[in-house]
């Protein structure tokens, strides 16, 4: 018989070995161990074939189990026990659930559901069922669907694999008004299952245990962790109480409290308002929740849009899904589909550009689903993969979504408006980027018409902004060419209130004076300012309060920073020139200049009165003493009022809704007089 026979006949012993292994009911594994390469020594055979049995796997190579050992994979044991108990909890069997944090680094849960069945196993008749559960992988009453409708165990492998784990384990079950008892260490039973006796007022499982100092990196429970998985389980189904204790020993210091109980008939709602606390939302939060209908699955979610960091965290069966999943993409979709419908119904067409992302960047949102037999990306569930869960959810979210943005306009809108100034900055992003690269290495090219000033530094420099070529021209030749430069604008700007971005990006006179300042939109960092002061210049009349009022709506949509940092400011320029012989002076508006007729020309004779029509009819001399000199002029500090009141008006004077200029004409007509038309 050659070396090759002796090799198959081996082989087909061992293959032998394992079949009545099998036969035996004893989990297996098959791991190759060696290779011993060289000469004559090459051997690789069936001895070299090695056989895990039972748990022994789990211990081998715990991290195809729970993710690993580092903190991450031993909080996962604390979840898989827990989740068990929000199955009882979730099929109706269950009301409340205990954990208990020792000072022994021991950690037990109890509820009062049905209980592990203990009684004798059909296929494994020296075994009850509980040590079948709690020894065998693959073992467990959720492979169907008949004992639980939705669970967040689907495997077997849970509570096996803590039991694996644990350094020790004990478990009792009160079941048929009896107690019972089993302990374990590292997978394996140390005692048979006992009947404690008669047991009256108690029933369900109560799981104590330890990890393993053998597996885990630290084998120490983080309590605060603990208390935060606790609590999110309660929110997660209002259905069930959740009694929470801790050694004193191990909350001393922290703000965890040693007893608390979590029970929270609001839900996900509830869940979100306290996790938000006292932030500023855009709208009140939007929540609801389905109840599951025959063959489909059911969705709770609540989700608020506020002036932050967005975060998504969802459940599938109260199981976390921290990677996401299909659950969240029906979720996203749902939003931006109801948002795009919303917009088209309004007739609303910048939100063209929008996209899931621009709607969720800003939202915290809640989601949780409950479905049949889900399925997840690994065996620690940190992602969801059922196609069915997309649907379920957007079927779900999408109805009452459309339902309370057309029963709240008001919030609708400004939830439209926030998401449309999300996707705008976004597309600038991306075009500033675009620009960047082109542009990186250019040498900086000012605007035509912007005459600079020669100071090196930005320290008292300042830059004019003017109405036309004219005006443009007396300041120039009126300025103080080392501190102060001039650009000429023509006519009236972009109003960015109620244009898109790409228009904005497409504005020339914007361009150019972004250019001019060395700052870049709603990126401005004060340090990039080329000027320590900027001033809008415009005509006394009503033509340059409204070129005004369009610069400022530019600075403050734009770069409100440049505002808040106290840079932007507004000349003062007279609408009157009067004199009296030799005697001249300078009147801002129609009442200082009957201050003046009175105060300084009264009894002396004849008045000339001129009105200036604009800053381009004014002599350089006369632009200079009246509005540029710093020694003589008068500027006024532009201001934001950091509160509703500056955005509300701002969007109502330039927004895109001209039905709010309407009402404030309306509501204020009777206050004017002496209209300039």
């Amino acid at each position: 018989m050659s070396k090759s026979d002796d090799l198959f006949a081996a082989l087909d012993k061992r293959v032998g070995d394992l079949k009545e292994v099998a036969k035996a009911g004893r989990r297996t594994t098959v791991v190759p161990m060696k290779k011993v390469v060289g000469g004559d020594t090459d051997s690789y055979s069936a001895a070299d074939i090695e056989v895990l049995e039972g748990l022994e796997p789990v211990r081998r190579r715990p991290g195809m189990y729970i993710g690993g050992t580092d903190e991450k994979g031993l909080h996962h044991l604390f979840a898989e026990v827990i989740d068990n108990s929000m199955d009882e909890a979730v099929a109706g069997h269950a009301n409340w659930i205990e954990v208990e944090v020792g000072a022994d680094g021991f950690v037990t849960v109890s509820d009062n559901g049905r209980g592990i069945p203990v009684d004798p196993h059909p296929k494994f008749k020296d075994k009850s069922a509980l040590e079948v559960i709690m020894t065998m992988l693959h073992s467990g009453g959720k492979f169907d669907s008949k004992v639980y409708d939705t669970s967040g165990g689907l495997h077997g492998v849970g509570i096996s694999v803590v039991n694996a784990l644990s350094e020790s384990m004990e478990v009792e079950v009160a079941r048929g008004r009896r107690l019972y008892r089993q302990r374990f260490a590292r997978g394996l039973p140390v005692e048979k299952l006992k009947d404690l006796g008669e047991v009256h007022n108690r029933r369900g499982t109560r799981i104590r245990f330890k990890p393993d100092e053998q597996i885990f990196k630290t084998a120490t429970f983080k309590v605060d962790r603990l208390f935060a998985m606790s609590r999110a389980k309660a929110y997660l189904f209002a259905g069930v109480e959740i009694r929470w204790s801790a050694d004193a020993a191990l909350v001393q210091g922290t703000e965890i409290p040693e007893k608390a109980t979590f029970h929270f008939p609001g839900g996900l709602s509830e869940y979100l308002a306290a996790e938000l606390g006292k932030e500023k939302t855009i709208t009140p939060i939007f929540a609801g929740k389905t109840e599951k209908a025959s063959g489909h699955g059911a969705a709770e979610w609540a989700v608020a849009w506020y002036p932050g960091d967005g975060f998504v965290r969802s459940y599938c069966n109260t199981i976390p899904t921290g990677d996401g999943g299909t659950h969240e993409t029906g979720f996203r979709t749902a939003l931006l589909r109801g948002l795009k419908a919303y917009a088209d119904l309004s007739g609303n067409k910048r939100a063209a550009s929008i996209t899931a992302d621009d709607v969720m960047t800003s939202a915290g949102a809640f989601l949780s689903v409950f479905i049949r037999e889900p399925e997840f990306v690994g065996q620690t569930k940190d992602r969801l993969s059922s196609p069915e869960a997309a649907r379920v959810v957007e079927n779900a979210v999408r109805d009452p979504f459309d339902h309370w943005l057309v029963s709240s306009p008001n919030d609708a809108n400004r939830l439209l408006d926030w998401v449309i100034e999300r996707a705008e900055e976004r597309l600038r992003r991306r075009q500033e980027k675009e620009i960047g690269r082109q542009s990186a290495t250019r040498k900086l090219r000012l605007p035509g018409k912007l005459a600079d000033c020669s100071a090196r530094g930005t320290a008292d420099t300042e830059l004019f902004i003017v109405e036309g070529d004219s005006a443009g021209g007396s300041a120039k030749q009126a300025r103080n060419r080392n501190t102060q430069a001039v650009l000429p604008l023509r006519g009236k700007i972009l109003n960015v209130a109620n244009a898109g971005r790409d228009k904005l990006a497409q504005n020339q006179q914007l361009a150019d004076l972004m250019q001019a300042l060395g700052v870049n939109s709603r990126n401005y960092r004060d340090a990039d300012l080329r000027y320590d002061r900027v001033i809008v210049m415009t005509d006394a009349d009503v033509d340059g309060a409204h070129i005004a009022a369009l610069l400022i709506t530019f600075f403050y949509r734009e770069m409100p920073d440049l505002i808040r940092d106290g840079h932007l400011f507004l000349a003062v320029p007279p609408l009157y020139r009067l004199s009296q012989g030799a005697k001249v002076a300078y009147a801002r508006d129609d009442k200082h200049r009957e201050e003046l007729m009175k105060k300084e020309f009264a009894g002396k004779g004849k008045v000339e009165v001129g009105r200036f029509k604009g800053l381009g009819e004014m002599m350089p001399a006369q632009l200079k003493e009246t509005t540029m000199d710093p020694g003589k002029r008068t500027l006024l500090r532009v201001e934001i009022v950091e509160d509703e009141i500056t955005g509300k008006a701002v969007e109502s004077l330039m927004g895109n809704k001209p039905e709010e200029r309407f009402r404030f004409i309306q509501d204020r007509a009777a206050f004017a007089h002496d209209l300039d038309i």
